[in-house]
């Protein structure tokens, strides 16, 4: 079976990948997908992302790219939020220091095209490609992430230390989520091209061995219950706020005089017992909330629109790195906005989402709806005409 990447190429999930130490995606999924690490050495080899120093320290100042820096003194840890100036920085050969820079892969080619290769696990699950530099001995201490990470080292060398169990607590004495007390049990020097997986909850600690130590955080995120919860519930209310209910607003004109003024009335709280009952009854009102807020771009992303019309005819289309975009079986879910498809075009939408690009070919096959959908998305740059070719 094969997953596509964005590049157009297609990845055999059953078939053995340097990426992963000659495993097949479908093996990795089994054996070490949420379960256990897997150091693999020379997963790119000289495949690397074309990300440099400069690049780096180049977005870190920019105020649509998030950034933090991580500063050690001793036992004392400081923690700077960006945008940070190239000023801001500290020499390069003080030691102790990590730069972080999110979501590399919304604002380079190289990097979106490296999260790419993992389209064996569900873009919903996908959270963003972060880079870090750190000079000598610089990390961010140990700690604990929640979620499903692919640590790629791009250049110098980093030392990891890991540990499944242990004490969990965690220092009150510095502004970041450190581990107080964390022994490793492995322990493992990466190289330019080698990739080590973590699962959610093991501990770990890596710092730079030398200077120029740059790390790619391919993470891929897992929401609690108590966050999903709060953002499907909003997103639902807001559902209903746009389409109204069936009982309209709260009445009670046959209500009695009170003795009780700070009772809340029963009925009162039947009708708003009702209400959130009809607004998750409504035909897949939870799929569509939660296809909406996994698209939904982060709060720093803005796309630049060019305006435009229609696709012409022959041109082939692509979605723009920023645009995420899912489907399920009723709606096309595109940048936080749910779609219901007809019949007639969901194979091709649903073909967008998984190719992330169109051939002509399939851009004259979409009815007049769909066809009105991509116009505004073109208009809004969250997709590109790629020009009078049958393939984008």
């Amino acid at each position: 079976m094969m997953a596509q990447r964005d590049n157009g190429t297609m990845i055999d999930i059953d078939a053995p990948l340097t990426l992963l130490g000659g495993l097949s995606p479908s093996r990795f999924m089994r054996r070490h997908w949420q379960k256990k690490p897997l150091l693999v050495r020379q997963a790119l080899g000289s495949a690397l992302p074309a990300v440099d120093r400069r690049t780096l320290f180049a977005l870190a100042a920019r105020d649509d790219v998030e950034s933090r820096l991580v500063v050690r003194d001793g036992r004392r840890w400081h923690l700077r939020q960006g945008p940070l100036a190239r000023r801001a920085l500290p020499a390069l050969t003080r030691p102790g220091w990590t730069l972080l820079v999110q979501g590399l892969d919304l604002h380079l080619d190289s990097a979106h095209e490296l999260l790419s290769r993992f389209r064996f696990v569900p873009d919903a699950r996908l959270d963003d490609l972060m880079v870090s530099y750190a000079s000598d001995r610089g990390g961010v201490g140990p700690h604990v992430d929640s979620y499903d990470v692919f640590l790629l080292q791009v250049a110098g060398r980093r030392r990891w230390r890991i540990d499944r169990g242990g004490d969990r607590a965690l220092r009150d004495d510095v502004p970041l989520k450190m581990l107080a007390r964390f022994e490793s049990k492995l322990e493992w020097v990466l190289e330019p091209g080698d990739m080590l997986y973590l699962p959610p909850g093991w501990a770990h600690d890596g710092a730079a061995i030398g200077g120029d130590c740059m790390t790619a955080s391919i993470g891929f995120r897992a929401p609690g219950e108590a966050e999903l919860a709060q953002a499907l519930l909003g997103l639902l209310a807001d559902q209903v706020d746009r389409r109204g209910t069936r009982s309209g607003r709260y009445r009670d004109p046959g209500h009695d005089a009170t003795t009780a003024p700070g009772r809340v009335p029963g009925a009162l709280q039947d009708f708003a017992r009702d209400a959130v009952r009809r607004a998750l009854d409504r035909p897949h009102a939870i799929e569509r909330a939660l296809g909406q807020w996994l698209t939904e771009p982060k709060p720093r992303v803005w796309f630049d629109a060019p305006g435009g019309a229609a696709p012409q005819p022959g041109s082939a289309l692509r979605l723009d790195r920023r645009t995420r975009m899912a489907h399920d079986a009723v709606c096309t879910y595109v940048n936080g906005e749910a779609y219901e498809v007809a019949a007639r075009d969901a194979s091709v939408l649903r073909r967008l989402a998984d190719a992330r690009s169109l051939s002509a070919r399939d851009v004259a096959r979409l009815g007049p709806r769909a066809r009105e959908w991509v116009a505004d998305w073109l208009a809004a740059g969250w997709m590109h005409s790629t020009g009078a070719n049958d393939e984008p």
